[in-house]
């Protein structure tokens, strides 16, 4: 494939050269090929340079450079984005992961994390003083592609989204500017980042409230895959207090030691529970676990909270084949349920995988126009995600996921969680963000008028 190298400005990618600290990666560098990856190997792309930004200065030239360039612009942070928007051909990536400070004001209870942190990172730093906020579920994922979209997590029930827990960001916006946005300054901005995606500019900082959270309860318990399971799960999130985070997971058996070898790749429901309330009610939480229905294989104890949100680090590594749907549903309703059964049987490999996030308690406390983040009404994000080993099988399997998401979606709200959607997913984007979809259009327009930022589930100014 061609690039565009050639046919870049001479003089302007010598300017560049001379005004960025970090690295620029070119076709044919020794790097090029390690530096071009993201997490997703469906994308196989071939950007015309990588810049692999150290500081604020850095994105600025970066952003100035693709402007004036006209030229396709990628911003890639853990580079997690499942539609592979990270990266593209022809153009330019702005690569944050060098970008990884984090500092912590433990008397304020906040965090600031860089732009190119990982939520290992964020984890490692706060629990040395106690406190956690919401972040996802696998560490290596980056703090900007998930907090701009949401943010769901364990702590999602107890602290809200992510993005709820935003209390300042830095922004470099398409005409090259450094805004520091907070409720009360560049407030529409701040508005618009909190659920809007990456649709406005590069967050080169994010500040997040905190919250005490130390130790946990948590882990895994597996059941056999039955609807009974699922409802009882219905009820066990409907009836628990907030401090409880439950992830429900749908798939095939993982190859663990506290599973029986016979359950390895048989179909099976499990739920990943996350407890932050008081230590002497563990045993009613195991209690609550085991009424669920058989329990197949469990491995649920205290462990530090940083160590829960690595649990399916192995499982899912850098280099495999993704493709994902999302949906929303008030409740879960049978026939959504049903469906999870009969889909969930056919998962097509380990790695696959159904999740579903409960969003209820805290988030419905954040109101519907408060963020861009619009779903306040709905209690369960569900993610569908074929995950293989080589893009055939993956590409065999969307028709799997697929027909899984036609089946939910008489029991699903109109729009989904942003950051579930793949590709080709666009059209859904207005009914992602309902009434606040203008709203975020008309800011679109102001500080991205020419839409350089249009590599996402694009917002059109």
């Amino acid at each position: 494939m061609t690039t565009h190298t050639s046919a870049l400005d001479v003089q302007l990618l010598e300017r560049l050269r001379g005004a960025v600290h970090g690295d620029i990666v070119e076709p044919g560098d020794p790097g090029y090929d390690d530096a071009r990856k993201v997490y997703n190997a469906m994308h196989d792309k071939r950007p015309a340079i990588i810049v692999r930004a150290v500081d604020a200065g850095d994105v600025i030239a970066t952003v100035d450079f693709a402007r004036e360039q006209r030229l396709p612009l990628a911003v890639r942070g853990g580079s997690h984005s499942v539609p592979g928007y990270g990266t593209c051909d022809d153009g330019v990536v702005l690569d944050l992961g060098r970008m990884r400070g984090t500092r912590v004001d433990a008397e304020a209870r906040t965090a600031r994390a860089d732009g190119g942190c990982t939520w290992a990172d964020v984890n490692h730093a706060t629990h040395a003083f106690g406190l956690a906020t919401t972040g996802g579920i696998v560490s290596t994922t980056g703090v900007g592609g998930l907090t701009t979209g949401g943010g769901m997590g364990y702590l999602t029930r107890r602290c809200g989204l992510a993005c709820d827990n935003l209390v300042s960001v830095d922004v470099i916006t398409a005409d090259g500017s450094f805004l520091t946005c907070t409720e009360e300054h560049n407030a529409d901005l701040m508005w618009a980042v909190r659920g809007g995606g990456g649709n406005f500019g590069v967050v080169t900082s994010f500040a997040y409230r905190l919250h005490p959270v130390a130790d946990i309860l948590g882990g895994p318990t597996f059941y056999p895959l039955d609807g009974d399971v699922i409802r009882r799960y219905r009820e066990l999130i409907a009836d628990s207090d907030e401090e409880l985070g439950a992830l429900l997971i749908v798939g095939l058996g993982p190859p663990l030691p506290f599973l029986p070898e016979r359950w390895h790749g048989r179909p099976l429901c499990g739920v990943i529970t996350c407890w932050t309330g008081p230590e002497d009610q563990d045993d009613q939480v195991r209690a609550r676990l085991a009424g669920l229905g058989p329990v197949v294989g469990q491995h649920v104890e205290r462990m530090p909270y940083p160590m829960i949100n690595t649990l399916f680090d192995e499982l899912v590594p850098a280099g495999l084949f993704h493709y994902w749907k999302g949906t929303f549903s008030q409740g879960l309703p049978d026939g959504a349920i049903d469906a999870y059964v009969e889909h969930g049987a056919t998962t097509p490999s380990i790695q696959s995988a159904t999740v579903v996030f409960p969003i209820d308690g805290a988030c419905h406390r954040v109101g519907p126009e408060e963020t861009a983040f619009s779903y306040r009404d709905v209690d369960f994000s569900t993610a569908l995600s074929p995950t293989l080993t080589t893009r055939e099988d993956c590409e065999v399997q969307k028709d799997w996921v697929r027909r899984f998401f036609t089946a939910l979606q008489p029991y699903s709200a109109e729009g989904g969680y942003v950051n579930f959607m793949d590709h080709d997913d666009q059209d859904r984007v207005r009914t992602n963000y309902r009434q606040n979809y203008d709203r975020l259009t008309a800011i679109k327009r102001r500080y991205d008028p020419g839409n350089l930022f249009r590599l996402n589930h694009n917002i059109a100014p």
